[in-house]
């Protein structure tokens, strides 16, 4: 039997910065302003139906870490599972951390991370927040810095997070070895879809070579996989390419929690996707009632668009979490087609045929040739009686 694939480590591209060059936890001090991503969403319009409350959204990653101040209310520990074997020369962040199973042991940060875009709560003295800040999270250790995480836990990752009823599984994790559909991971995502829960993937850091390729289990059916926009809502240079990217979401200098307390900020399409996560948590909360199709189909239909309709960088476009949340009348479609074109130009009025000339022209026109053969006829005339005059003085000359 072949081994399980691996399921790639969670990937940083570019130094994590803090202001100081470097990215520790725990932080001493908060990032005070408000990020970027979150500078451009009306926060209060968001909010206005609601923040996610009762929504289940698990994070599939190196652990969440329930001491930061923004995740302590987040996390429900008691739902949440270790897949990894204690690591007993690092046996996870601080001593209260010691053999514990139930996915809060995070010493790399990334799940952390993860979880703060997804469900942070507001705190004084910063301007972070998560997108749905009501939101409940479900920790999952599965993976850590080592590649330990392998395709076969993932599945058993995933099957855990929906017996822990989760609304939406984020997998900020990716691997580019070919995974089929009835591989584990892919029947434990068709189960997990079927069971009515919103799976978001992160499409990958490998984009530098400009070459399409997937990446798993970004590309299986029904995962709304996401890549990395930056300022511009372009696709991040680092972001994989490819025709399963559904959505872009802000990837550049993102700010979230870390172990500890306080945040830092990261690089990656590991921090997009649960970007576009906490947009379906809050979708799920708004309309229970829709299919998964349905709100993956909405987050794709409202997003920025670049092109009219998509391409293999950004997807549908760049998520707009306030367009997403906007009421809409009906029946919400089960998959994304693309805008309208530009509208067309009227088409011309039938031109009016007239005649060359009206019928004052005409008589003007007859009058002015009338005129003119007078003219020529006097000419004819005088010629001729010159003619005459001359031929008579010639013969009276003789």
């Amino acid at each position: 039997m072949a081994a399980p694939a691996a399921a790639a480590a969670p990937r940083q591209d570019g130094p994590a910065l803090d202001g100081s060059g470097e990215c520790t936890f725990p932080m001493k001090k908060q990032i005070e302003g408000t990020p970027w991503p979150l500078q451009r969403v009306l926060l209060d319009e968001l909010w206005q139906d609601t923040k996610g409350k009762g929504v289940r959204v698990a994070v599939i990653d190196t652990g969440v870490d329930d001491v930061n101040q923004q995740l302590r209310d987040a996390v429900d520990a008691k739902a949440g599972k270790d897949y990894l074997k204690p690591d007993k020369k690092n046996p996870g962040f601080g001593d209260e951390k010691r053999g514990k199973t139930d996915g809060t042991v995070d010493d790399v940060g990334h799940g952390t991370k993860v979880a703060g875009i997804i469900a942070a709560r507001p705190r004084k003295g910063t301007g972070f927040v998560g997108i749905a800040p009501e939101a409940t999270i479900i920790p999952i250790r599965q993976n850590d810095e080592k590649n330990s995480g392998k395709s076969d836990t993932m599945a058993l990752a995933i099957d855990h997070a929906v017996a822990k009823r989760a609304d939406v599984i984020n997998i900020s994790q990716d691997t580019t070895q070919a995974l089929k559909a009835d591989s584990p991971m892919g029947l434990a995502i068709a189960r997990a879809i079927k069971a009515g829960v919103v799976v978001v993937a992160s499409a990958g850091n490998d984009g530098m070579d400009g070459k399409l390729k997937n990446t798993y289990p970004a590309a299986f059916p029904g995962v709304l996989a996401v890549a990395s926009s930056d300022r511009n809502n372009e696709r991040a240079a680092f972001s994989q390419s490819g025709t399963f990217v559904g959505v872009a979401a802000p990837g550049v200098d993102i700010v979230s929690t870390v172990p500890g307390g306080g945040q830092c900020v990261d690089n990656g399409t590991s921090f997009s996707a649960p970007y576009v996560a906490g947009v379906a948590a809050l979708l799920r909360a708004k309309y229970p009632e829709w299919t998964v199709a349905q709100i993956v189909t909405r987050i794709q239909q409202t997003a920025v668009r670049s092109v009219n309709g998509r391409d293999n960088h950004v997807g549908w476009g760049v998520v707009d979490p306030v367009r997403a949340l906007a009421d809409t009348p009906g029946t919400p479609p089960s998959s994304p087609t693309p805008d309208p074109g530009p509208p067309k130009p009227p088409a011309p009025e039938p031109a009016r045929l007239a005649l060359s000339e009206t019928p004052q022209e005409r008589s003007e026109r007859l009058a002015t040739y009338a005129l003119g053969i007078g003219v020529v006829l006097v000419a004819v005339v005088a010629g001729t009686a010159t003619v005459i005059r001359d031929t008579h003085r010639r013969r009276g000359a003789r």
